[in-house]
């Protein structure tokens, strides 16, 4: 099984920490000519509250049907989808329309206004199917979304009449209609030009500062940078955003190995993890919690040298220098740590197929080995 994307612990959900986007171990199977076509596997996928997400990968990566996982556009073969608490897997055709209405807010690439009524109408059939406002509020309330997207003046022209970033942006204020907590978006920007799909990215910054949570589907990995997380999917699972941060420059295919190679240790606070002087055969990279890096002091307590977050690493100074461990490694007094072990002869398979790779974890082994000996001169 591949190690979860933002995997939260079931004691999370017990306090109130509960993700308002849940995929638990979710299959999808399409059946061809040929066989089954396994679309989605295995995938963990937690979102909470107000964040901005971006998941990116090729073309037939399975992108698009993870977005109708969550949309309940179509249906997981196994596995849970649950959103805002509501288990939309179990959901009957009946409900589902009315549900996804009022709980999502759907943008797609291509817009899809209804060409023959006004910009405000279109804005208004989501307020109208779901019954959301009383019908003397849903013009008021329309005109006010229209002003959130600077557009208001445009309330009354056909949607052909506009530009395509024009156009996009009415769909951003028909997605917002019926007050959604989840925006989902599949390549909203593709069709702009840059500065077009500036002002909609900005749009969406503000949306999150009102509470929002955004979901967007891109091909753009610039633009994906910008967002407060990052899924890479490949070949229909998901691959560990820790492993990417730390090392980018593998290819999708190749972080997804890493990903399966890597084995998740979980650590009580406070607890070592790693003694100086033993022998180094393991690369770690930290994916909750924070570990402190302690160094000694002669007729002196341990120091603490630095702490780790996720998405930082350690054991890579030994496997490029052939050392025993430098210092020690334990979990923080402020919680229980967990972090995805390599074995070495693994992450030298890994490093074999990328020589930028290789070159990038060797030049940050470097730094930190002349980190370490600034440190205990220091101390």
């Amino acid at each position: 099984m591949a190690i979860s994307f933002f995997k939260q612990k079931i004691e999370d959900n017990q306090t109130g920490d509960r993700p308002i986007i849940d995929l638990r171990e979710v299959n999808k199977y399409y059946r061809t000519a040929v066989g089954d076509y396994h679309a989605l596997e295995g995938v963990d996928l937690q979102i909470k509250a107000g964040e901005f997400v971006s998941i990116i990968g090729k073309s037939g990566s399975g992108k698009t049907t993870l977005l109708n996982m969550i949309t309940g556009i179509d249906r997981p073969t196994t596995g849970e989808v649950w959103v805002n608490g509501t288990a939309v897997h179990d959901l009957n055709e009946n409900t589902m329309a009315r549900w996804r209405g009022k709980s999502l807010g759907i943008v797609f690439q291509f817009f899809q206004l209804l060409p023959m009524i006004s910009v405000i109408e279109n804005i208004m059939l989501p307020m109208d199917f779901c019954r959301t406002y009383p019908i003397h509020e849903r013009r008021d309330r329309a005109m006010e979304l229209l002003e959130l997207v600077e557009l208001a003046d445009h309330a009354y022209k056909l949607p052909t009449a506009l530009s395509g970033g024009q156009q996009q942006r009415v769909a951003i204020a028909r997605a917002l209609a019926n007050d959604p907590p989840v925006i989902i978006a599949d390549e909203p920007t593709g069709n702009l030009d840059s500065k077009t799909a500036e002002a909609v990215f900005s749009l969406f910054n503000n949306l999150i500062a009102q509470g929002k949570t955004i979901i967007i589907v891109t091909h753009d990995s610039g633009l994906a940078k910008r967002t407060h997380r990052t899924a890479l999917i490949a070949d229909g699972e998901i691959v560990n955003e820790y492993v990417a941060k730390v090392m980018p420059s593998l290819t999708a295919s190749q972080l997804l190995q890493a990903t399966k190679t890597a084995k998740l240790q979980t650590y009580k606070a406070g607890t070592m993890i790693l003694s100086e002087g033993t022998n180094a055969d393991t690369f770690y990279i930290v994916s909750k919690g924070t570990v402190e890096v302690i160094l000694p002091r002669k007729n002196q307590s341990d120091v603490i040298a630095l702490q780790l977050g996720p998405g930082k690493c350690f054991g890579e100074m030994e496997f490029f220098h052939e050392k025993k461990h430098q210092a020690s490694i334990r979990a923080s007094e402020g919680g229980p740590v967990e972090v995805l072990a390599i074995g070495y002869g693994q992450l030298s398979e890994l490093l074999g197929q990328s020589e930028v790779a290789r070159e990038t974890l060797h030049q940050l082994a470097d730094k930190h080995e002349g980190e370490n000996l600034s440190l205990r001169r220091a101390f």
